[in-house]
C-alpha cells in the first residue's frame, strides 16, 4: 500500500481561534475554504499570508510588488483602480461608459443608442455626417398665447387657426452662445399674429404672411433671448 501523506488540517475559524505558529516549512490548510499557509517557525497562523487555495487565487496581506509579470484575465475586487490621469478609449459601443466624467477622447466609430445627453459642455473639432434636427411639431395653434419652447426642438412646425395668436420664444441658451430656431408657420396670415417685443425684424417691421400657404422664418439670438433677430427664408404657396 503507498504511503499516505497528510498536512494539518482544521476549519477557518478552528484556526483563527488557535492561532497556532507552524514550524518552519510547515503547512496548515483549512478544510472548508481549501487554503493553505505555510509557516515560518515565528509567525502566529493569523498573521501568516495564504499561499494558494484549490481554486488558484492569490491572496497577499501585505505589500508585494510584481516585476515582468503577467495577469491574464484578472478579476480586480479590492481595490478600486481609481480615476486614470489620462487615456484613449478606441471602438467603444455602449456608450456612455458609467461614471466617465471631464474630457475624453474617443477614436474610431461608435454607435450611440439612445438620448446622450452632454450637460451643455463643449463639442470640440466634431465633424457632422448625416444630421437631423428634432422637431418641435406644434400643430395648430388655437389661437392664444402659444409658446416656442425651445428645449423641444430647433425646427418648429405650427399651423395658426382659429384666432388672434400671440408667440412667446422660451428657453433659449445662455447669454455667451449662438441660439436659434426655424419656424415653418403654416396660414400665418389667416389670423392676427403677434410677436415678442424682443424681435428686431428688418427695417423694424413685421414681414406679412401668407393667409394660405407655409412661410419659413429664421430667429436667432446671442444675448439669452434678448434680442431676437426674425428674418423670412422663404414664402411657399400650399
Amino acid at each position: 500500500m503507498a504511503d499516505l501523506i497528510q498536512i494539518r488540517r482544521d476549519t477557518a475559524s478552528n484556526w483563527t481561534s488557535a492561532n497556532t505558529v507552524l514550524a518552519q516549512g510547515e503547512l496548515g490548510a483549512e478544510t472548508d475554504t481549501s487554503k493553505i499557509k505555510i509557516g515560518n517557525g515565528s509567525t502566529a497562523w493569523n498573521s501568516l499570508g495564504y499561499l494558494i487555495d484549490a481554486g488558484g487565487y492569490i491572496t497577499a496581506t501585505s505589500t508585494n510588488t510584481l516585476t515582468n509579470k503577467t495577469l491574464t484575465s484578472p478579476v480586480l475586487t479590492t481595490p478600486a483602480l481609481g480615476t486614470p490621469a489620462s487615456g484613449t478609449a478606441t471602438n467603444l459601443t455602449g456608450l456612455p461608459p458609467a461614471g466617465v466624467t471631464g474630457t475624453a477622447a474617443i477614436l474610431g466609430a461608435n454607435t450611440f443608442t439612445g438620448t446622450q445627453d452632454f450637460g451643455d459642455n463643449i463639442a470640440k473639432k466634431l465633424n457632422l455626417l448625416d444630421y437631423g434636427e428634432v422637431t418641435n411639431a406644434i400643430g395648430s395653434t388655437g389661437g392664444g398665447t402659444q409658446s416656442i419652447d425651445l428645449t423641444l426642438g430647433n425646427s418648429v412646425v405650427a399651423t395658426v387657426d382659429t384666432s388672434a395668436n400671440t408667440f412667446t420664444f422660451d428657453n433659449p441658451t445662455a447669454t455667451d452662445e449662438m441660439c436659434g430656431f426655424v419656424l415653418f408657420l403654416t396660414n400665418g396670415g389667416s389670423q392676427t399674429v403677434t410677436w415678442p417685443t424682443t424681435v428686431d425684424w428688418p427695417a423694424a417691421t413685421a414681414p406679412t404672411l401668407s393667409a394660405s400657404g407655409v412661410d419659413i422664418l429664421v430667429f436667432q439670438t446671442v444675448d439669452g433671448g434678448t434680442i431676437w433677430h426674425g428674418q423670412v427664408a422663404s414664402t411657399l404657396s400650399s
